[in-house]
């Protein structure tokens, strides 16, 4: 029994031991995995910081580049501000500009039709001072043979003067004839003279002529503005038959003799009460015209009879009277002698008009003229 004890207390220490054992070697086990496990986490920990100062650094990079963007930012706001505030400067100066241009457009179209009845006018004058140049060049051709033929009494003259060398018994005779050919010669000269000095001023008055119109026709443009429209070349009136008459027809229409009135008192006012223009007045012609349709006579007894259907309505008029031109006043017929072309071709509707137009006092000057071709 003794034994039994003895053996079961033995076996209880053997079991005791292996069990402790076996508890001290799953105490090994567990410290050695939790060693194993800290250093496992101590690597990842060394990873995870390594793995942190490398985006702290790639974040301090970010910081640095972010400001940097920021800064850059606010420069281009500021030059975007200041760009803005130039844009509008600009808009605003180009605004200006552009209503600057449109005055000065205005102007230039109005520049531009003064230039168009300047040089309508230029172009006039240049066909007369043509002429006159023409009249020059024929003078002068004459002046030239009046010249060789001085010339010629010169060379007399030495002839003379050396045959009284040489002729002693007629020296007297000689010295006479030689007396009367140089007083002669002084003749001719003092006539050449005045024949210069006459030209020069007939040529002044030739000028003064050729002027006369275009000044006529500038101060009636003036005088009368917008009231009413006057061609630019002959100055005359110009007033569409078929505001005036019917088709075919040289009766004056109802209708239309209120604003004949108006016109022809408006044209002749500014013809007879301006100081530059009155006293060059000859005669106020009122012309008919036709179109090129139908025959000639035909159209030349419409156009008579339509211009004296307008005189005698005119003439009736208070004014013809107040200003006694009655004696002045002429009309004719045209037909379609003077159609209005454009483009080389017939504009019939405004070749059915009637004109009322004036003639200047040119006869004296044209005598004036003629005594200059006379001479040459």
């Amino acid at each position: 029994m003794f034994r039994r004890e003895k053996n079961a207390q033995s076996n209880f220490w053997i079991s005791y031991a292996d069990l402790m054992a076996g508890l001290l070697f799953v105490f090994i086990l567990l410290i050695g995995a939790i060693v194993s496990k800290s250093i496992i986490l101590k690597a990842h920990l060394t990873q995870k910081e390594l793995k942190l100062e490398l985006v702290e650094k790639d974040l301090r990079i970010k910081v640095i580049e972010l400001n940097t963007t920021i800064a850059q930012l606010q420069l281009e706001k500021s030059l975007t501000h200041e760009q803005n505030s130039t844009i509008d400067a600009k808009n605003h100066v180009i605004n200006e500009s552009k209503r600057l241009l449109a005055l000065k457009d205005e102007e230039i179209q109005k520049l531009n039709r003064m230039l168009l009845q300047s040089n309508t006018s230029k172009d006039e004058l240049d066909k007369k001072i043509v002429i006159i140049q023409n009249i020059l060049s024929d003078t002068n051709q004459s002046l030239q043979k009046h010249n060789k033929a001085l010339k010629d009494y010169e060379n007399k003259v030495v002839v003379l003067s050396n045959e009284l060398t040489d002729i002693k018994d007629q020296v007297k005779l000689k010295d006479e004839k030689l007396l009367e050919l140089l007083n002669a010669l002084d003749e001719k000269d003092s006539r050449y003279n005045q024949m210069v000095a006459k030209l020069q001023a007939q040529r002044a008055k030739i000028k003064a002529f050729t002027g006369m119109r275009i000044k006529v026709i500038t101060e009636l443009k003036r005088e009368l503005g917008d009231k009413i429209t006057i061609d630019p070349k002959s100055g005359s009136l110009r007033l569409a038959s078929g505001i005036l008459f019917d088709v075919g027809s040289s009766t004056l229409k109802a209708q239309a003799k209120g604003e004949l009135q108006r016109s022809f008192e408006e044209y002749i006012t500014a013809l007879l009460t301006n100081p530059n223009i009155a006293p060059y007045i000859d005669t106020i012609v009122i012309e008919g015209h036709t179109d090129s349709d139908g025959g000639y006579l035909y159209n030349l007894k419409l156009s008579q009879d339509r211009a004296l259907a307008v005189m005698n309505y005119l003439t009736g008029l208070d004014i013809v009277e107040r200003y006694n031109i009655k004696p002045l006043i002429v009309s004719s017929g045209r037909a379609y002698m003077d159609a209005v072309v454009i483009d080389g071709q017939e504009d019939k509707i405004a070749s059915r008009r009637i004109e009322i137009k004036f003639r200047l006092k040119n006869t004296e000057a044209m005598q004036e003229i003629e005594k200059v071709l006379d001479a040459i």
